[in-house]
């Protein structure tokens, strides 16, 4: 035991020598005032505005979704029982999937606890139980498809970030005979530049590869119906799998997958993620049911959230302010510094109760730390401006115009 507490001990002076640890805000959303929340670190008495949350739509507080989640408790309780082989598949489960599978025009969906585990399960299984399959898979793919693959210990090539000649490159030199997959996501998380989805499929047609579409991201936000950015494009027929998130445009938790019947049904058979995990409760499933109706129906929100990204681009430019991309809702500011970008994220929380976080490594690269922002649909046009000018005047403070531009001069 001793030797065990010793090397740990050392573990966790390497960790600090590393930089500094990570704190984690208390943020307590306020129901039906959102993006106001209550912060364990309050400036004074007054509520803070969260502009870092995923739930880019603001449907986690949406009259339907918690309708539809306490009439859901109240008939059939608190949790789903069991796993989904043993108990706990709820009728409320049965019907989210056939409405996943209806929003992606796929023959079935499947729900797993989360989006992590519905890259890592799905993945392991339809790399790992094809054989000789060869992956392809974008260099900043998110750690659930990278465990996933590792796990599936399927052979992988590596491509260029959204770089589709590459892709081409790589696919090209591959045994024409042997199975082949394309794994990428559509919009990304970190720098919110959208994939060159159009190019991959048409790859991906030329060599006979399956395709495996990541749209955590993208799911409720764009495309008809809120089915995602390939769905906008008119391409969701050309990726055989479209992976998606219940915790971001939905407001709820868990993730799935959709595609071809008899595929579903080997993930369902096989993938640990699977079937060795308690069911999602069925509140929680009710309340997914009702976001994900209504953004079939309602675009009012997607049109929200697009006025507030592109007002935040624009206004962003004009102070010279650097980002990484204006692709998609989601914005990173390009600061290059952890210590600076921790502390602009304090500043704007300690004057302006404004909450951004600061994004650092491993999440990004060292030397690309970010404040990731993310303007919902239930801000108003006035609270993005009053962010800017928040912004701004500590950015001017900090000096980080110039050495902004440079880093992104330098990167580019």
């Amino acid at each position: 035991m001793s030797h065990y507490l010793d090397a740990l001990q050392k573990l966790h002076t390497a960790l600090d020598s590393a930089g500094p640890k990570r704190d984690f805000l208390e943020v307590d959303r306020i129901a039906g005032r959102f993006p106001a929340a209550v912060s364990s670190r309050p400036r004074n008495p007054a509520d803070i505005s969260v502009w870092c949350s995923n739930d880019y739509l603001g449907m986690g507080q949406h009259p339907a979704v918690l309708t539809a989640m306490r009439d859901t408790l109240g008939a059939s309780g608190a949790g789903a029982g069991g796993s989904r082989n043993i108990g706990g598949t709820n009728g409320q489960h049965v019907l989210l999937e056939r409405e996943l599978a209806e929003l992606h025009a796929k023959d079935e969906a499947l729900l797993f606890t989360s989006g992590y585990t519905a890259n890592e399960g799905a993945l392991s299984v339809l790399a790992g139980q094809i054989e000789g399959c060869l992956v392809f898979s974008d260099e900043k793919n998110h750690a659930s498809i990278i465990d996933g693959l590792r796990h599936s210990g399927a052979e992988k090539r590596i491509f260029r970030h959204n770089d589709a000649a590459h892709l081409e490159e790589l696919v090209s030199a591959a045994d024409p005979d042997r199975p082949k997959m394309i794994v990428t996501e559509s919009v990304y998380s970190m720098d919110g530049d959208v994939a060159p989805l159009a190019e991959i499929a048409a790859i991906a047609k030329r060599h006979g590869a399956m395709t495996f579409l990541d749209e955590v991201h993208a799911v409720g936000m764009y495309g008809p119906q809120g089915a995602g950015i390939a769905a906008g494009l008119g391409l969701a027929d050309r990726f055989t799998v479209i992976m998606g998130t219940l915790a971001k445009g939905f407001g709820t938790t868990g993730g799935y997958i959709a595609g071809p019947a008899d595929l579903i049904d080997v993930v369902r058979r096989l993938s640990r993620s699977f079937i060795f995990t308690t069911a999602l409760p069925p509140a929680v499933v009710a309340g997914s049911l009702a976001a994900v109706r209504h953004l079939r129906v309602s675009d009012e929100e997607r049109g929200r959230l697009s006025e507030n990204a592109t007002l935040l681009h624009r206004l962003l430019k004009q102070r010279r302010i650097p980002f990484l991309s204006d692709e998609s809702h989601i914005v990173s500011v390009l600061v290059g510094d952890d210590a600076t970008s921790r502390r602009i994220s304090d500043l704007l929380l300690e004057r302006h109760g404004i909450y951004v976080q600061a994004i650092n490594a491993p999440s990004v690269r060292e030397g690309r730390e970010i404040l990731r922002i993310a303007p919902s649909a239930v801000h108003s046009t006035d609270e993005v401006r009053a962010f800017v000018e928040a912004l701004d005047g500590i950015w001017q403070e900090l000096d980080q115009r110039r050495s902004g531009l440079a880093a992104v001069s330098a990167a580019s």
